[in-house]
């Protein structure tokens, strides 16, 4: 079982020039396919005059959740040498948009698969690698009062809180590393009257 996973700690942008076309390449680190509709519906607005806003991204651990594009240019030229970028370094939660603004020379399928290749690469190369917790994501239900105690516990283990909704009861959601997991829950079960239950993710 993996407990951790390679990811990119923030945004990097490159951009590769071709015989006059330009290929700006922008790598972002995502969660959700959500998050990569909405950061790709924002370079489209960034570069409404571009001709292609080719793409592939890679979310999850397990493998299956990949999408690639070549967004109108040849099948193939495109949006798998993207993802080859992002399968060469071992690298998930990860997408990479690349713009070509054309220059007037056409650079054939070759030309075109080395390009967008070069772009991705050198995307990722400016931003740095990060190794992160894969975790499990719960609810925990709990009294106002002992909402600090569960906190506590929660933030010693480095636990992602995503979200606490506060009023008469307390729900904490909270992504818990799967290398603490037992003795997090072990913990928590601990405290009388709280309820944690696994929250699927979407």
């Amino acid at each position: 079982m993996n407990f951790y996973y390679k990811t990119i700690a923030k945004e990097g942008f490159a951009e590769f020039k071709d015989r006059g076309s330009r290929f700006l390449a922008y790598a972002y680190p995502i969660e959700s396919v959500d998050d990569f509709k909405a950061k790709l519906a924002a370079l489209k607005k960034e570069h409404p005059k571009a001709v292609h806003h080719c793409f592939a991204y890679r979310i999850g651990l397990d493998n299956l959740l990949f999408r690639v594009s070549d967004d109108g240019e040849p099948s193939g030229s495109a949006g798998r040498p993207i993802l080859g970028q992002i399968d060469s370094k071992g690298l998930t939660n990860v997408m990479i948009v690349v713009v070509r603004y054309f220059g007037g020379t056409l650079l054939g399928v070759p030309g075109l698969i080395n390009a967008y290749k070069t772009a991705a690469a050198l995307a990722l190369q400016v931003t740095p690698e990060v190794e992160k917790a894969v975790e499990k994501n719960y609810r925990i239900h709990c009294t106002y009062d002992l909402l600090n105690d569960v906190m506590t516990i929660l933030k010693q283990v480095g636990c992602s809180i995503h979200n606490v909704e506060q009023s008469l009861f307390c729900d904490v959601h909270a992504g818990i590393p799967l290398n603490r997991l037992d003795a997090v829950l072990h913990k928590i079960k601990d405290i009388h009257t709280v309820e944690i239950t696994e929250e699927k993710t979407k």
